[in-house]
């Protein structure tokens, strides 16, 4: 056993231990001693378990932006690595440390054909290839043969979107890229539009925040904004008040374990009910509906609003990226800014990103690349951000790595300790369908390109006359709408929004029988 599994072991046990609870006024003494993060979860780098496990998927690394006419250092899963488009217009993912003797190949020079390592000139093709090694004049044939000795790592990247995809896994094992749906649902005249934001904290505790649709009820609602210091990082700010309301949640699993179908109901007056599923796929991938529903209209299987991944940069770094769904066809409300939209921004709520709007967009243009904050408490407008905390406040002030065993949850966390075992059985193989091969065969039968839960839905559902009436009916309804959505699950493109819609608006019509 080496260092770093003695160390992994430490933290396993550490985490394992139960916290005991002293509950008794300025006790803090008691609670002080801080247990070991989970490393099974959290911990990404190569032979990790978690690590091993996405490695075998396709992870959005960079947005295209990112790739000038010099090479782009960056980080993933703990690696580092230089991604580059050459002159041909190929996109390249190789190890950063040149396979001769170290040197990082981010000071290389691109080429029409790869790139070329700047310390003795070695010329590195896209999948690792040594293409050139220079040689003094009539040595050039021991050239040829070193250069058949060596293999720069590279992993296959492609673009798509404004966004670069890698594969980091096993070649052999190398699964079909998800098209959801064939086209991630975007309608006519609308589009995907590409944005990567830093997070620095361990990646699980933002995929986390995706699985928990209770949070928006505090955390972004306008009468909790201190002193009405108001920085735009409310729902009621941009007119989605509905999305303040408490939701009632069903949290079911689907696909085999693959997934899990977060669908919660939020009453919007006496006569409509806002029903909105989230759809997270394992193991880092979550489809969001619209986020500025103001629920003023009927509205039965809206899709695709959001598509991100959380991708780990090391075991305390990550990155949110993906892409919003613009345009009338999903925005019917026509607030969207396509503007706001790109490196280091999105704009459906402030407070996404450590740069806030005024700097970012005060200081810089949006096809800037500006300097990422070091800190969230380093920030010039530090204090400004505690009057209207975003999700970056909330997310990656759990500590850099969030330590599960200190939690004390509610049942409105059940979303997160749903999918988090959810994880834990695909990562151990206790639900083989989760399992890298078996994921990737289930993507196959599927054309790669599977359905998905993802909808948002209005619905003209009378409120019950008692309190414990609506309780029944809104629950009642949220279940089938998943039931329906799985029922739809063999119907493809129109065909299935057609009957899905039809079966939605025969479950409103019944509740007002």
């Amino acid at each position: 056993m080496n260092t770093r599994d003695k160390t992994a072991e430490v933290a396993s046990q550490a985490a394992a231990q139960p916290v005991v609870k002293k509950l008794i006024p300025f006790g803090g003494y008691h609670t002080n001693k801080v247990p070991g993060h989970d490393p099974e979860l959290t911990e990404v780098g190569p032979g990790t378990p978690m690590g091993e496990y996405m490695r075998r998927f396709w992870h959005p690394v960079c947005m295209s932006l990112e790739l000038t006419d010099t090479p782009h250092f960056l980080k993933i899963l703990g690696e580092e690595l230089v991604a580059f488009r050459d002159g041909s217009g190929r996109v390249g993912l190789l190890h950063a440390h040149c396979v001769h003797r170290g040197a990082s190949l981010e000071y290389g020079a691109i080429q029409d054909k790869g790139i070329m390592c700047c310390y003795h000139g070695m010329v590195f093709d896209i999948d690792g290839t040594c293409l050139h090694v220079p040689f003094p004049k009539g040595e050039e044939k021991e050239g040829e043969k070193y250069a058949c000795s060596i293999k720069q790592g590279a992993y296959k990247a492609f673009e798509r979107n404004g966004l670069v995809f890698a594969y980091m896994g096993p070649p052999e094992e190398e699964p079909p890229f998800p098209e959801w749906e064939g086209n991630f649902t975007v309608a006519e005249g609308d589009e995907l539009v590409p944005y990567s934001n830093f997070q620095h904290c361990n990646w699980l505790q933002v995929q986390d925040n995706a699985a928990d649709n209770f949070h928006p009820t505090a955390l972004h609602s306008a009468k909790n904004v201190v002193n009405k210091q108001f920085q735009g990082t409310t729902f009621d700010e941009v007119g989605a008040a509905s999305m303040e309301v408490a939701p009632d949640m069903q949290f079911i699993p689907i696909h085999g374990g693959r997934g899990l179908a977060c669908a919660g109901a939020r009453r919007v007056n006496k006569d409509k009910l806002f029903v909105r599923v989230q759809h997270q796929v394992l193991p880092n991938l979550s489809l969001h509906a619209y986020t500025s529903e103001d629920g003023s209209n009927k509205k039965l299987f809206s899709r695709f609003h959001i598509v991100r991944w959380t991708v780990p940069v090391d075991d305390v770094n990550s990155k949110m990226i993906g892409w919003r769904v613009m345009g009338p066809g999903i925005d019917t409300r026509g607030v969207g800014n396509k503007e706001m939209v790109g490196y280091e921004t999105i704009d459906f709520l402030e407070g996404q990103v450590a740069m806030r709007r005024p700097e970012r967009f005060g200081k810089y243009k949006l096809e800037d690349l500006p300097p990422i904050p070091s800190d969230h408490r380093a920030r010039e407008n530090y204090k400004e951000c505690q009057y209207a905390p975003g999700d970056y406040e909330a997310i990656i002030s759990q500590r850099p790595i969030a330590v599960h065993a200190l939690e004390n949850p509610t049942k409105f966390d059940a979303g997160v300790f749903q999918f988090r075992k959810m994880l834990r059985d695909a990562v151990r193989g206790t639900n083989p369908a989760a399992g890298p091969e078996q994921f990737a065969a289930w993507l196959r039968e599927n054309g790669a390109a599977p359905n998905s839960y993802c909808s948002g839905n209005v619905l003209e559902v009378p409120e019950g006359a008692t309190v414990e009436e609506e309780v029944k009916r809104r629950r009642h309804v949220t279940r089938q709408i998943v039931a329906i959505l799985t029922e739809s699950e063999q119907l493809k493109g129109d065909e299935r929004a057609a009957f899905v819609r039809r079966r939605f608006d025969e479950l409103e019509q019944s509740t007002k029988s």
